[in-house]
Order: C-alpha cells, then structure tokens, then sequence
C-alpha cells in the first residue's frame, strides 16, 4: 500500500482501467473502487488519498484490492489485526459471501474465536511444523491451545498477585489533536486500559504524553514531577516508551537487522564517548531475543523477513 496514492490506485495498482485512446480511466477507477468500498462498508471514496484514512481502513483496502482480482483462493494473514467489530462483522459477510460463491479461503489468526465463527477447518502449526488438522465442530478453545502450545493450559490469562502503590504517572487535564481534557493516574504495579473506537483520540493521548504529538493544555506528572516531554527524545529520556500499534509504519525500520532494531531507542545507554559500544549492545540484544523468544536465526536478520508475531516482540523489546 502506498499512503501517498488514492485508494483508487492501490487497489488497481499495475491493473488501471485505460480508454479507447490508451489514457487512464480515473473515472472508472474511482467508480469500481467505490463498489468495492461499499461492499465493505467502508464510508472513504476511491478518491480519497489512502494516507488519509485510520488504520482499520487501509486494512479493508487491502482487502477490497484482494477482492478486485476475483480470485479462486484468497489467503488472508490477520486481516482483522487492526479493525473494529463493526469493519470485522463486514469482513466477515464478506467471506461467507465468498465461499457461497465457491471460493476457498485460508484465513490465518491467533484469534481462536474467529475460528470458530467463520472457519469450516482447522489446522495447527507449532514452530514451522505441522501439529494437526480437524473440522471446527469437531475441537473446542481447549483442544485448539492444547495443539498450539503442547501442553494443557489451566488457566490462559492467571492474575498476579500484586499490590499497586503510589502514583508514577498523573495526567491531568491534558488536550492536543482528537484530545479533550483527559485526566488520570497510573500506579506502579499496575496496568492501566485505555479503550475506544477507531477515531477517539486513544493513540493520539499516548503520543501526547510520548511528545511525538504537540500538548496544547494540561499536565504530566512521573513519580511527582511535572515533565515537558516536546519529543520522543524527552519521553526516553524520562523513562517513557510508545510502542505503536503500527509496528511496519512507526515501530520498526524494516530493512535494519534485528539488532540495530532493538537497540535504536536505548543508544544514548549504549554508547561511550560518543561510540557504540558493540559488546554491550550484542549483550542486551541477545538478553532480549532470549526472554521474548524471538525466532530468528541471528541477530543481524533484517527484521522484514521476521514473522508478524517475531516482529512485534522486537517492537516490544525495543521498548
């Protein structure tokens, strides 16, 4: 997907409808555009620039532009990662369309209860290998985990027992683009949800308070202190850290390793006169890809052949 094109022209990208007189057909463009649109239930026109739209909508662009080459198998990796239920309920309506119409469709998820809403089988992969296969109606949630982790799990999200104590973070009163006198504080030894729809001003407070967006009103308090953060850099340097919930767009720099990657936000920890110190990044960067895991075969991988999933753990770690 390229922001900077009109939704029009991502989804006949190398495909455009041409005149008589071997012109582009903008018009015709725009037109089948908006009939994919529609069918989606996506309110943007094929005009607009696709730069200009959330997240969840680019998402379903890429899904109508799967849907305009009318293909006989579709594989779709996640495609709800970023869509709200209401996008996800169109998606879906979508699908089964398809499959009405004798199109077969991989759908890959983590997401066990969509599965079990859309999907007619099942089929489990473990670290590159094949683990099992069955019909939906035949496993439950926990046969599923069971297959997926190699273990019976008793229970899947266990609470720890901690006591949160003191404020570390007190927002009070903040405002800034889709941001209106939000208030709040955060304790140690807790986590803290912040919920919304597309659109209602959840990523835009958290880069607020990281400074990658302008604070116009309001203050921020870490540990007691009024902090000032005009910038990433200020944020880091407090102690506070924004993980995107576009890894490609804003979290990592998909052509640098996984090394250079996780270790781009800590450098300033790294570096002694003035010099990145290898030994010392090699040391936390192997100290991370063991704690979270992280396939890869070394850490000098560029990151863009990282699965999803891989991916978003050197985001994480990053942080």
């Amino acid at each position: 997907m390229i922001p900077e094109l009109t939704i029009a022209e991502n989804i006949f990208l190398g495909r455009e409808f041409t005149n008589r007189f071997g012109k582009i057909d903008w018009a015709k463009m725009v037109e089948e555009a908006d009939k994919l649109l529609a069918r989606l239930n996506v309110n943007a026109r094929g005009s607009t620039p696709l730069g200009e739209i959330s997240l969840g909508e680019q998402q379903m662009v890429e899904i109508a532009k799967a849907l305009s080459f009318e293909s006989q198998v579709i594989i779709m990796d996640e495609p709800t990662d970023a869509l709200t239920d209401t996008e996800t309920a169109s998606l879906f309506a979508v699908i089964n369309e398809l499959r009405a119409q004798g199109c077969g469709i991989v759908y890959i998820s983590h997401r066990l209860k969509e599965i079990f809403e859309i999907c007619d089988r099942v089929t489990v992969l473990r670290d590159g290998k094949f683990i099992g296969e069955c019909a939906v109606s035949d496993t439950d949630e926990d046969g599923l985990i069971e297959m997926m982790v190699g273990r019976k799990l008793a229970e899947q999200y266990p609470r720890s027992d901690v006591s949160p104590d003191g404020v570390s973070l007190e927002v009070d009163s903040v405002s800034g683009h889709g941001v209106e006198d939000v208030s709040f504080r955060l304790r140690r030894n807790e986590i803290l949800g912040v919920s919304g729809l597309m659109g209602a001003g959840r990523t835009e407070l958290m880069k607020i308070i990281y400074g990658a967006m302008p604070r116009e009103a309001g203050t921020i308090r870490l540990d007691g202190k009024v902090v000032n953060p005009v910038s990433p850099q200020d944020a880091l340097a407090n102690g506070i850290a924004y993980i995107s919930e576009d890894r490609k767009g804003e979290g990592l720099v998909l052509g640098l390793s996984v090394k250079d990657n996780m270790s781009l936000s800590a450098l300033d920890k790294l570096t002694h006169w003035g010099k990145i110190q290898p030994r010392d990044e090699v040391m936390a960067v192997d100290d991370f890809i063991r704690l979270f895991n992280i396939k890869t075969p070394t850490r000098e991988q560029i990151i863009g052949n990282l699965s999803g999933g891989n991916q978003q753990k050197v985001a994480i770690a990053k942080g």
